[in-house]
């Protein structure tokens, strides 16, 4: 079965609960459909780089899959109507990422540039 990963926008006023009610949801349309969700990562209340439709901020969500076109088009589809999330975006990809997205490596990256700092390295 293919891979992909989908990422999600939810509305600034939901609580993180809600959220995660959301990605649960998602995650159900998945497993009806003979598909697994191999990782869920919640990136936290984020600022977004312009206004969409009158968000400032938005949860963002990643969720790595495995599973076929069918699976994938109809979550796209429920995703599509349920009016809690503002933007999504799904990629097909060749390998699934084991130790994280890019958005988590990025934070750890600049911890440990914060830490070389402090102790003197620069």
């Amino acid at each position: 079965m293919p891979f992909y990963e989908h990422v999600y926008l939810a509305r600034q006023d939901l609580a993180p609960a809600q959220v995660e009610g959301l990605t649960e949801a998602f995650s159900r349309v998945i497993t009806d459909h003979q598909g697994e969700v191999k990782g869920t990562e919640y990136w936290g209340l984020r600022s977004l780089a312009y206004r969409i439709r009158k968000n400032r901020k938005a949860h963002y969500v990643l969720l790595n899959i495995e599973a076929p076109a069918a699976a994938m088009q109809e979550l796209e589809r429920q995703v599509a109507l349920n009016e809690d999330v503002i933007r999504f975006q799904t990629v097909r990809v060749d390998a699934l990422e084991t130790d994280g997205s890019a958005m988590t490596r990025k934070s750890d990256k600049g911890e440990r540039v914060r830490r070389s700092r402090e102790e003197g390295a620069w």
